[in-house]
């Protein structure tokens, strides 16, 4: 656990990481309650900003207010602006400040920016960290040119080169924010070419960093070793290839289940051709690892297809990206360390690879604390009255998965009801793990002991 000194406070990684969050969403509720950031030139009122800032730097996209007619440009701006730090990570985006600076870092400060990228490694970090914004720089700068081939032509020079800057930094960081109107990317379900840019972003943004500079490295390797494909992706390293399977795997099985779920539903896509149906439910797929962009009224599917989205939702994207959820391989972990105790198996492995007792542990203490916060956070939001179990859990975990996919519940929330919903945005930011760990007493101690044996019975 990293620590490092303030003045004379010494603070832990794991403490400074959820204050740095909250300190930020303070900031943006601040400008966002200003009469200069909505568009009606009127003060905002406190909860409603708050809500709008913490949704923002959570990356969720639950929104309480539309964004493209509550707020100014100025108000824009400042959203689009925390939602890019809030993607990025608080830390990461103050250290790269200091960088540009060129102020030294100290090894507590190093760690500090592991802990926050959630890596283990220290050599070489802050070089890791400059290749992450010239890497997330470049892909979001591409997503805005090919957002506005289309945008400039629909809404005009100005409105469609901030709407295409706005919706690819909003993609890429998984907020699933936009301006271009009221009904997300419904009015755009058709249009294949969008679509896919969408998507393509989401994906990038949700795969995480690490794999982002293994596959590149591997394919470069590979070209000028004459590698076949099958060969790159053998040498990619065991992380790498289980986000890429697990990634393909549930982006397949959610299309699939989507598309059978909701061919013949008239609330979604049931007048739409099979081409349109196809890429409706890839897109409803894609949206439900984090997203947050909708190309069909949510509050129109199907309880199966619902049943599905708490799944893809709790299990979210990958490891160091912009995405929420548990992670794709943390659930990974928990359902093979099952597998292998089925199987009478000692050791979990994985590409021939051991997962470490830690790793195991950590993957799941993070499961079942997540789990535990949606079924806290779902009872004390239906406790409000008059809010069926599908419409809360669907807000609850996509708020604490930071999804922002709403069947149209959280507009209509009372201030406790959107208060609940401001703190699961918030847990899931910062992990509800972290926040379990911020309130609890640590000495930096480890426990030394060994117990004997006692005699306990489950199943």
């Amino acid at each position: 656990m990293a620590r490092f000194r303030l003045k004379n406070i010494r603070i832990s990684s794991v403490h400074f990481i959820p204050i740095s969050f909250l300190i930020f969403i303070l900031l943006g509720t601040g400008f966002l309650m200003l009469p200069i950031s909505s568009a009606s030139g009127q003060y905002t009122d406190f909860v409603t900003a708050l809500f709008t800032s913490t949704t923002s730097v959570c990356v969720t996209g639950l929104v309480v207010v539309d964004t493209f007619a509550h707020w100014s440009l100025f108000g824009q701006l400042v959203i689009i602006t925390l939602v890019q730090i809030g993607g990025l990570g608080v830390v990461a985006v103050g250290t790269l400040i200091l960088l540009i600076g060129r102020k030294k870092f100290s090894l507590s400060e190093r760690k500090l920016i592991g802990d926050s990228l959630n890596v283990e490694k220290n050599r070489g970090l802050l070089s890791f960290l400059v290749r992450i914004f010239k890497g997330v720089f470049l892909v979001e700068g591409i997503g805005a040119l090919l957002y506005a081939i289309s945008f400039v032509p629909r809404f005009g020079t100005w409105k469609g080169i901030w709407a295409a800057v706005f919706q690819s930094v909003s993609a890429f960081c998984n907020a699933g924010m936009d301006v271009v109107g009221p009904t997300s990317m419904i009015v755009f379900r058709d249009s294949k070419y969008l679509m896919f840019v969408t998507m393509t972003l989401i994906i990038l943004g949700g795969l995480g960093f690490v794999v982002w500079f293994d596959v590149m490295d591997g394919i470069v390797a590979g070209i000028k070793k004459r590698f076949s494909p099958i060969a790159i992706f053998r040498h990619l390293s065991e992380h790498t290839k289980l986000v890429l399977i697990m990634t393909f795997v549930l982006l397949a099985v959610g299309t699939a289940w989507v598309f059978f779920a909701e061919y013949h539903n008239p609330a979604t896509m049931g007048d739409m051709g099979l081409g349109d149906k196809l890429l409706n439910s890839l897109f409803q797929s894609v949206t439900f690892r984090t997203a947050g962009f909708a190309s069909v009224p949510q509050d129109g599917l199907t309880e199966s297809t619902c049943m599905l989205g708490y799944i893809l939702m709790f299990i979210g994207g990958s490891p160091v990206g912009t995405a929420g959820g548990v992670k794709t391989v943390t659930f990974f972990f928990v359902f093979m360390n099952a597998l292998s105790y089925i199987r009478g198996k000692k050791e979990t492995v994985i590409f021939n690879r051991r997962v470490s007792e830690e790793m195991m542990r950590k993957a799941a203490a993070v499961v079942f604390v997540s789990f535990t916060t949606v079924v806290l956070m779902t009872l004390l939001l239906m406790s409000r009255g008059g809010i069926l179990l599908t419409d809360a859990l669907y807000e609850v975990v996509s708020a604490l998965a930071t999804v922002g996919l709403s069947r149209g519940l959280t507009p209509n929330l009372d201030t406790v009801g959107r208060i609940i919903i401001i703190i699961s945005m918030y847990l899931g930011r910062i992990g509800p793990i972290s926040m379990a760990i911020f309130f609890t007493k640590t000495s930096g101690k480890k426990n030394t002991i060994t117990h004997s044996e006692g005699t306990f019975y489950v199943g």
